[in-house]
């Protein structure tokens, strides 16, 4: 058995038990629950969670990812209201908003980040908000939407190097999304964030690179993973990286002069959000 392989503590079961029935009652999906996070009981614990919004379904399919494929669903314009009704009886301090890609729709989706981001500063005034958002193809009408937004932070994964970006990601680019958060920084007040798995075979080198990259377009705050394989059709774990890796990395990242880094096998893309 690889001695690297990524292990956590049983998640307390009253605290998850409870969050699932807020999230039922109110017709809710996050990411926590829907990837069976491992930190979710410790995001929980601090008042943080992180909600998909725009249905269920993505009009993209990677390679690393579980969630379905398909023809994307109906926007539920009720969802913005059911979103700060299940953050009021969860207690949220901090909430992180993702969503599927909607390539279906015209905005790509923007506009309703936008409706559930009014109705949380109109209901939950106290709550901080952080987007961690799609691409939008780079389309700037839909980037000046999420920008309007306000928000603390803008966050966009950049997931994995250049060289195998094409192969995790078929229906996205790289460069676009480099170019997704250069915009983001350049014309937003918020923090800009992003985010690499490490284990799909990438090189030490190659993930320094992106790094470098991620930094000369302004982000500024990163987070740093182990890629875990969710079905056996999906892309396979090339190695399992060792915590002095990331520690390792992270150093790195730092002297680079990223504001903040959050680097661990156990480590996803809004983990200890609030706290970076």
């Amino acid at each position: 058995m690889n001695p690297y392989k990524p292990r956590v503590k049983a998640p307390d079961p009253f605290l998850i038990s409870k969050t699932q029935s807020i999230l039922k009652n109110n017709r809710l999906t996050t990411v926590c629950e829907e990837a069976s996070c491992p930190n979710r009981a410790e995001c929980y614990f601090h008042k943080t969670a992180t909600f998909m919004i725009l249905g269920e379904i993505c009009t993209r399919a990677c390679h690393f990812c579980a969630v379905q494929t398909g023809k994307g669903q109906e926007i539920e314009r009720d969802e913005p209201t059911r979103l700060t009704r299940a953050i009021n009886e969860l207690g949220l301090n901090y909430v992180v908003l993702t969503s599927v890609d909607r390539d279906d729709l015209k905005d790509y989706g923007a506009g309703h980040f936008k409706a559930c981001v009014s109705k949380i500063k109109e209901k939950c005034p106290n709550v901080e908000i952080e987007l961690l958002t799609p691409d939008f193809k780079a389309d700037t009408t839909a980037l000046d939407i999420i920008i309007s937004t306000g928000v603390k932070k803008l966050a966009h994964n950049e997931e994995t190097v250049r060289r195998l970006s094409k192969e995790v990601r078929p229906q996205s680019s790289y460069d676009r999304s480099l170019n997704t958060l250069e915009y983001y920084s350049k014309y937003s007040k918020s923090i800009v964030k992003s985010s690499l798995m490490l284990g799909l075979g990438e090189t030490d080198k190659e993930i320094i690179e992106t790094m470098r990259d991620l930094l000369n377009v302004g982000v500024s705050e990163l987070t740093l993973g182990q890629y875990l394989q969710p079905s056996a059709k999906h892309a396979g774990v090339k190695r399992y990286c060792s915590q002095d890796l990331f520690d390792d990395l992270k150093r790195e990242a730092l002297n680079m002069g990223f504001k903040a880094v959050a680097s661990g096998p156990l480590v996803r893309s809004s983990y200890h959000a609030a706290n970076l």
